[in-house]
């Protein structure tokens, strides 16, 4: 593992933030830190970057107790954006990636690169009081990874995007994944979840409720629900096999969901429903991520 949290407890005033909290994030992946509001997940952040310190617990960065200089090697895209608002775009991107142990002009040619690639460049002599939500955030995204830092922390890192730019981010962040990065990426928004992360922990009322690989947590989450789809000779209905959970119709095709008896196999269910359909569609119907997040946090309450 890259990086583990092991037994973390934080607790401000009379408020428990995390109760002996581990996860174990693997090297060069997608990590999704999930949760509700106020699960903990901002405060597990914190300690992973040394803002604040856990009351127990350690972690463990790249095999040893994380150190103070090790922060340098961690690139944290908060949730509060914190960027100079009358400050030139340019001109404070090098100040900070400076402060981040970059020369001035190493850092001028990598910003140069990453402000073409995302279509900023006319914005760089501009305040960044003059851009756009979504233009900011384009600036403290390429801030934080433009050290090349092998672990990257991004939380709700596509608020304030559209639908295109929103893309755009997915791509790098799986590029850089693919270049060997360590990604934790924390968002409410599970849709993403199932495009980019390839590990999850899920964390409610301060505990950790689930973890691992996403999919092997929708395979175990499945519930033998099948869409089929064809032009049918005769009506499928519920049986021993199967039961018709949902059926509707598009021109001549007809659509169903079908739940298939535990002994069944799927070679079984196609072999069924062949003789009465002229099958265009099979495909298990996996638990979607949201399906999962309201289903465990909703048991774990």
């Amino acid at each position: 593992m890259f990086l583990e949290a092991k037994n973390i407890h934080k607790s401000f005033a009379n408020h428990t933030a995390l109760n002996d909290v581990s996860i174990q994030v693997p090297r060069g992946k997608v990590f999704g830190l999930l949760g509700p509001n106020g699960a903990g997940k901002t405060t597990l952040i914190r300690i992973i970057n040394r803002i604040t310190m856990p009351d127990q617990g350690e972690v463990i960065f790249d095999g040893a107790p994380i150190r103070p200089e090790d922060v340098a090697r961690i690139g944290y895209l908060p949730e509060e954006r914190g960027l100079y608002k009358k400050m030139k775009v340019g001109e404070q991107a090098i100040y900070l990636a400076q402060l981040k142990g970059l020369s001035a002009s190493e850092a001028r040619k990598r910003l140069k690169k990453w402000f073409e690639k995302f279509g900023i460049m006319p914005w760089w002599d501009k305040k960044l009081e003059e851009l756009s939500k979504g233009m900011q955030q384009k600036v403290q995204f390429i801030i934080t990874v433009l050290h090349e830092p092998p672990l990257l922390i991004l939380d709700e890192p596509f608020s304030g995007f559209d639908p295109v730019n929103a893309e755009l981010l997915k791509r790098e962040i799986l590029e850089l994944r693919d270049k060997g990065h360590t990604i934790i990426f924390s968002t409410h928004n599970m849709a993403s979840v199932e495009e980019i992360c390839d590990n999850i922990a899920l964390i409610n009322h301060s505990k950790v409720v689930l973890q691992g690989n996403v999919e092997e947590i929708r395979s175990h989450y499945r519930s033998g629900i099948y869409e089929v789809a064809g032009v049918c000779a005769e009506a499928l209905t519920t049986c021993a096999d199967y039961e018709v959970v949902n059926h509707h119709r598009v021109g001549t095709v007809d659509h169903y969901q079908l739940k298939k008896a535990d002994a069944l196999t799927n070679a079984e269910l196609i072999r069924l429903i062949s003789e009465k359909m002229d099958v265009r569609l099979f495909n298990e119907k996996l638990p979607t991520m949201h399906e999962i997040f309201l289903k465990v946090v909703g048991e774990s309450e």
